[in-house]
């Protein structure tokens, strides 16, 4: 279990946050009593920071880490949790014709490092055929963990939820205490968003001088204020197309 989560209960809504993933995490849950709730916002931040221990990039000891050293002298046996994260990364890439490369930190990237990566779903393990391939899940973890959230919250039968992971990756399910679904705002744009069992991602450039994100196609970082918000029923999916959109122009 992990400390510093703070909260606050009233009238039968619980406004709860924490931080986690190198960012602020808040969350709103209606509907059940005070002690209930105040369990379920605790559930959540220890999967986030699990989450967070099994693939953080920036973190040579997490299992991520780990793999990222070792997966190219043999394949590796990981976790059904990063497998199934990595797989599903690897489905994304194909969808979006490549914009989605979570090989992009990789040295000496081109177009078909992606390749080098080997999955092999029946004995759970990945290789690397080339060394220097790195994978980086920061572009993907968040929305993954919005869907973990969500089935926390089914679980434990919360209906009315909102959850905002560092301002770009939010969920709602169910409504307001007041009203129909959850009204959210992309500060960086000032648009409104209506979402009822719906996660909103964004990706981009907040501001002109910030760059974070690296175009496939050009392996250079894309420079200006712009960003890209879209609407999905799955987090994991949302990060991907936002990042793919963003890249893609």
């Amino acid at each position: 279990m992990y400390s510093g989560v703070q909260s606050v209960y009233n009238q039968g809504l619980l406004y709860g946050w924490f931080t986690a993933m190198h960012t602020r995490v808040d969350i709103l849950l209606y509907g059940k009593p005070e002690e209930a709730l105040r369990n379920v916002i605790t559930l959540i931040s220890d999967a986030l920071h699990r989450l967070e221990m099994r693939a953080n990039f920036f973190d040579s000891t997490s299992e991520l880490g780990k793999l990222n050293q070792t997966a190219h002298l043999k394949p590796i046996t990981v976790s059904d949790e990063l497998f199934q994260m990595i797989a599903l990364c690897k489905i994304y890439h194909e969808k979006t014709d490549g914009c989605f490369d979570i090989s992009i930190r990789s040295d000496h990237y081109n177009a078909e490092t992606f390749q080098s990566l080997i999955l092999d779903e029946a004995h759970s393990t990945i290789y690397f055929t080339k060394q220097g391939l790195r994978l980086d899940l920061s572009g993907f973890l968040k929305g993954y963990a919005l869907d973990k959230v969500r089935e926390i919250l089914q679980t434990h039968s919360i209906d009315n939820a909102l959850v905002n992971i560092g301002n770009s990756s939010v969920m709602a399910t169910g409504n307001h205490p007041k009203g129909d679904g959850w009204k959210v705002t992309v500060a960086a744009t000032g648009k409104e968003y209506l979402l009822k069992n719906e996660c909103l991602t964004t990706s981009g450039n907040e501001t002109p001088g910030r760059k974070h994100i690296i175009n496939p196609q050009t392996g250079k970082y894309v420079e200006g204020q712009r960003t890209v918000s879209v609407v999905t029923a799955s987090g994991a999916e949302g990060e991907a197309l936002a990042t793919a959109l963003f890249v893609a122009g």
